[in-house]
């Protein structure tokens, strides 16, 4: 709305200004025996009046619309901040602690493989999940089975089969807790979240089970 709203300010002062220059050209060049028809003169002025009247109105529209944005923000950071979430994503920062994510399997798939690989793309780790557990965590193993992975981001991807074949590739959503509340350039509300990621709210679920 402030977009919309500057922009319009923007246009009706631009016509404001032009209209004024208009005004003062027209009393300054008119003839001093045939000036300016008293009539015309007071509608021009009532013109100035309705132009100057929007100008103010739409600069009182912006500080609305900044005053219900501030308050949007705080009415969100009280409900979302602290709160464990579920995040759509499939990129995990490690950095030593556990990753833990949640993971919907569909009662038509019989096997659920995650593979995680580094920012490579190289697998590091692979694990057929227990359908029955729901949420899981993956704590840096590797395939070689004695060193944990390096810190760094890595990449969660589920591989979902039925009956040996693959039916689809998905991600998982990851736990996390939101750290704060913001809003990008276009005013859409972003979550910070404690996996180093900020994203819509769109991507994000209250996470209480």
């Amino acid at each position: 709305m402030s977009d919309v709203s500057g922009a319009t300010t923007q246009t009706i002062g631009s016509e404001f200004n032009s209209f004024i220059k208009l005004l003062t050209a027209q009393i300054r060049n008119q003839d001093p025996m045939s000036p300016m028809d008293s009539t015309q003169f007071v509608d021009q002025l009532a013109t100035f009046s309705t132009l100057e009247q929007q100008v103010a109105s739409n600069s009182h529209l912006e500080s609305i619309a900044g005053m219900i944005g501030g308050l949007h923000s705080s009415i969100l950071a009280g409900q979302w901040l602290g709160e464990t979430v579920a995040v759509d994503t499939s990129w995990a920062p490690y950095s030593g602690e556990g990753v833990d994510f949640v993971v919907d399997i569909p009662e038509s798939t019989d096997e659920t493989i995650l593979k995680v690989r580094d920012a490579n793309g190289n697998e590091v780790w692979s694990k057929t999940l227990d359908p029955e557990t729901g949420r899981y965590t993956w704590n840096g193993e590797t395939s070689g089975g004695t060193e944990l992975a390096e810190d760094g981001v890595y990449q969660l991807e589920l591989q979902m089969y039925k009956d040996g074949e693959l039916q689809r590739t998905t991600s998982p959503r990851l736990i996390g807790t939101v750290t704060g509340v913001t809003a990008d350039e276009t005013g859409t509300m972003l979550l910070e979240t404690s996996l180093n990621l900020t994203t819509e709210m769109a991507n994000v679920e209250k996470y209480n089970r």
